[in-house]
């Protein structure tokens, strides 16, 4: 992936590489992958003119007697999968959602962190790097071919074969990425069973959000082909722990980082405890963003590392934040409540426009937390003036509405719709009958 490159680089590419179908890959307003796949000889008008395509069909997009839309590629996203069809090979090209008149659509996530990356460019702000780390579970497949909730392998953190019975899957994951351009640091059992990591280098905005967003196509297609299920649900199984997605991210003016700060006693500018001071204030809103589903809160519970606070800390990983070891041009904040479930161009927009509301108004951080807050009673929680995130989507969702600045960094369009729609989530989990109500009840 690289900017420089042309749509006539990516004609004479996909000739010399013997491309026969690319797909135009975009997300709904969920999160949700989404692709239409033209053969290689409609690449060209593709590059030059767009793609037409019903978006009353997609999740959050528009209504019927408005439909019709334009998928616009990014040169700068080509990519070849090494892996496809026996008709020929496939490549990628991630779009920007357009209307017929040409204008960019306001409900487009991807066009919508273009915009807030513009606020911060205004601001001084040339660049924002983020490093997404998406955790996922490896599931066994029944007869019929339908994933179970058997983990693969009973394996913990860090441990090799045979506790690890998935290594082989995550060993051909990493090949595969790294023949798709992608630069892999880490890849490692995860605490629980079945469950794993794989970290790659940190990007700009944008492209970290496509990348994620190609990241789980590839995962899925390797479980495939060991005959497993790859699921990026926060928490699919009881009492073990749940999956998350960390976020690092770092502002740039130019080429010096804007977090930095060599002379303050942790290595952090103003501008990044105020960024940090955003983020803390914002942190309910943003939830709904984060965990933006009803299981992602089975997740945010004591005991499973998941953070429950708002507080930041230069070490503890018991806070929502904490500042990574790393300093000078590295010095990066991780936001770690954030789970796979989230539209990765929403997630990176809010947490965006949280920061550059503190920077902005110069919100003073709170002292950083030491101490284990899971430990710690409520009480003492309370004098040191920590609160809790929201403990359901329910809860999530009123801190959204009550928080503009986090629909701003939406916009009106994608906060109506989003809202709308999880709040029929909700209001369908809390009717739904389940299970454990069943077996706790059923004797009355």
């Amino acid at each position: 992936m690289t900017e420089s490159i042309s749509p006539k680089d990516i004609l004479k590419s996909a000739r010399d590489e013997g491309v026969r179908f690319v797909r135009l890959q975009f997300a709904d307003l969920m999160g949700w992958v989404k692709n239409v796949e033209i053969p290689v000889s409609q690449l060209e008008k593709a590059l030059y003119q767009g793609i037409t395509f019903d978006g009353s069909a997609i999740e959050g997009f528009v209504r019927l007697e408005e439909s019709d839309m334009v998928l616009v590629p990014d040169p700068s996203t080509w990519l070849i999968f090494p892996f496809g069809p026996a008709q020929g090979r496939v490549a990628r090209l991630v779009c920007d959602i357009h209307t017929m008149a040409g204008s960019r659509f306001s409900g487009d996530s991807r066009v919508i962190l273009k915009r807030v990356l513009r606020e911060a460019e205004a601001l001084g702000f040339t660049t924002m790097n983020v490093g997404l780390e998406p955790e996922f579970f490896l599931l066994r497949l029944d007869s019929n071919d339908e994933p179970t909730i058997e983990t693969n392998d009973q394996g913990g953190y860090f441990d090799l074969a045979p506790l690890d019975l998935g290594e082989n899957c995550r060993r051909d994951i990493v090949l595969t990425l790294e023949q798709m351009g992608f630069r892999v640091e880490a890849s490692h059992h995860e605490v629980a069973p079945g469950q794993h990591e794989i970290d790659f280098q940190y990007a700009d905005a944008i492209h970290a959000a496509d990348n994620i967003m190609t990241f789980k196509l590839v995962v899925k297609t390797i479980a495939r082909r060991h005959g497993l299920f790859a699921t990026f649900m926060p928490k699919p199984i009881y009492g073990i722990a749940g999956s998350g997605m960390h976020c690092h991210q770092s502002l740039y003016q130019g080429n010096a980082n804007a977090f930095s700060n060599p002379s303050d006693p942790l290595g952090l500018s103003a501008t990044a405890r105020h960024y940090m001071a955003g983020l803390l204030l914002h942190a309910p809103a943003l939830t709904a963003i984060a965990n933006p589903t009803v299981n992602s809160y089975k997740r945010l519970v004591p005991g499973e590392e998941a953070p429950m606070y708002i507080a930041w800390s230069d070490h503890n990983r018991s806070p929502l934040i904490r500042v990574p070891i790393a300093r000078g041009n590295n010095t990066r904040i991780e936001l770690r409540s954030p789970d796979p479930a989230a539209n990765p161009y929403l997630l990176i927009s809010a947490m965006l426009k949280a920061g550059l509301d503190g920077i902005q108004r110069k919100l003073p951080a709170p002292q950083p937390v030491h101490r284990n807050l899971f430990e710690m009673s409520d009480e003492e929680r309370l004098s040191h003036g920590i609160a809790g995130l929201p403990r359901t989507l329910g809860e999530a969702l009123e801190a959204l509405a009550d928080d503009a600045v986090i629909q701003d960094a939406i916009g009106h369009h994608a906060y109506e719709h989003f809202a709308f729609a999880k709040s029929i989530e909700w209001d369908m989990f809390q009717r739904h009958v389940h299970p454990w109500e069943r077996d706790q009840y059923i004797m009355m």
